[in-house]
């Protein structure tokens, strides 16, 4: 069963490969790459400029990308690119980067979309995401496709990798040194369990509140862990200062060659950079647009541009610090553990004694977060599947995979949900292909307005 989960992961993100980059491409060109062009106006908008009074939505644009960011802004930047650069090596930081900025039209589309066809839930709510845009922008014909999004969306954004990997640094940490839940496989699993209800009960009394109080959380929560993360990821880059100019040469050489690691398989490198940055940014994956649908606001061209930045904050920074610190480490090429494990070690190699401490600050509020946005997206997910009436049973079996998720193996955790979630990424980008000349033609409008000063500043 797990190789055979293996096996389809990677022939699906192989074929994947074309439809995100593709996707993303079409999406910058037929944009002709003007959104690009007015990312200092979306910047503006997140930082609280022009917030409309009385437009449908449930919170604002900032509110709305640190949800968003707190789905992506997590244990794929931490653990998704040490995994990526020991399966793929160092190049497929160079292909997370292009994915990244391919992503960033990718965003402007889906997330207007989400803004632009709003459909009700049971309650009568204003809901925003994928299903709704498909449903409401392609037909009833159509929701079938919407329901399959739905369906792969309630397993996709389980919050398997977050539970699991933030485990394993605490168990290594804390657990083991002090011989607490060590020496059977049932006494590790015990503590293992324990460990994920602990996690649990404060995301469900959370996210229990819904959108209103994950977007309260996350806006406090994001910048924190942006500031505290990255903080240190540059402190550990000046002290290996010297280091940094031959580290991205290597990611540079190693992009289209695929020496390092896979052998001089360049579509190792192409896949594994594609695929850990789709998990990292989520761009095309339709996730993004759940969250942004419910932005406060009547201009979807105004969400689309707010969350281009989504993939600059998570793949182009922070993403890349994690990179740089495992390579001018020198970590990466040890063979020792893998995922958030390799990146404690890196921390320790750099900052002797106090650098896991400072990582485990940093993993909490990552991995939290996370699970905050997940728990949205499934709740939304199987909302739209069951009607509102499963709110509470379907946020009851997230929790209860927040306490399985950290008592499984990291392969198998990493290979289904590589399938769940890459099949969110077919209804997703399929969906807002068809519909890019409606975009098309509302941003012509909204650009229009902008340029003679009848639009918002």
């Amino acid at each position: 069963m797990v190789e055979a989960l293996s096996d389809f992961s990677g022939w699906l993100w192989g074929n994947l490969l074309f439809l995100l980059l593709g996707g993303g491409a079409f999406f910058a060109f037929v944009s002709r790459f003007i959104p690009f062009l007015h990312l200092g106006h979306g910047l503006r908008l997140l930082l609280g400029k022009s917030n409309e009074e009385g437009a449908p939505g449930e919170v604002s644009h900032f509110h709305a990308l640190c949800s968003a960011l707190s789905g992506t802004v997590g244990m794929g930047n931490v653990a998704g690119v040490a995994v990526a650069i020991t399966q793929g090596g160092p190049g497929a930081l160079f292909w997370m980067w292009v994915c990244a900025l391919l992503g960033m039209a990718t965003k402007f589309y889906t997330c207007s979309l989400a803004v632009m066809y709003r459909g009700k839930d049971d309650d009568g709510v204003e809901q925003g995401g994928p299903m709704y845009f498909i449903r409401e922008g392609l037909g009833e014909k159509w929701k079938p496709l919407a329901l399959f999004f739905a369906a792969c969306g309630m397993f996709g954004c389980l919050p398997l990798l977050q539970s699991n990997q933030l485990t394993q640094i605490v168990r290594s940490m804390f657990l083991e040194p002090r011989g607490w839940f060590t020496g059977s496989e049932g006494a590790v699993q015990v503590g293992n369990g324990l460990f994920g209800l602990l996690l649990a009960v404060p995301v469900g009394l959370i996210v229990v509140g819904g959108i209103k109080r994950v977007g309260t959380v996350a806006s406090r929560l994001v910048p924190g862990m942006v500031v505290l993360y990255g903080g240190t990821s540059m402190v550990i880059l000046l002290l290996h200062a010297g280091a940094v100019p031959d580290a991205f040469y290597l990611i540079l050489t190693d992009a289209f060659s695929g020496e390092a690691v896979a052998g001089g398989v360049l579509g190792t490198v192409i896949v594994t950079g594609v695929r850990r940055a789709a998990f990292s940014n989520e761009a095309g994956m339709g996730t993004e647009a759940m969250a942004h649908g419910a932005a406060k606001t009547s201009e979807p061209i105004r969400e689309g541009l707010v969350a281009m930045w989504g993939p600059v904050i998570d793949t182009l920074l922070m993403c890349t610090l994690t990179g740089l610190v495992l390579l001018v480490t020198g970590v990466w090429e040890s063979g020792e553990g893998d995922g958030v494990l390799l990146t404690t070690r890196a921390f320790e190699t750099a900052l002797p004694g106090v650098g896991p401490y400072l990582l485990l600050a940093g993993v909490l509020c990552l991995s939290f977060s996370s699970m905050l946005g997940f728990s949205y997206y499934v709740v939304k997910c199987g909302c739209f599947l069951f009607g509102q009436a499963a709110r509470l049973p379907v946020l009851g079996f997230y929790l209860l995979m927040i306490v399985v998720s950290a008592v499984v193996k990291m392969s198998d955790v990493i290979n289904f949900l590589d399938v769940a979630f890459g099949l969110m990424a077919i209804p997703t980008i399929l969906s807002s292909i068809l519909l890019a000349p409606r975009v098309n033609r509302a941003a012509g409008e909204y650009f229009r307005k902008l340029r003679k000063g009848r639009g918002p500043a």
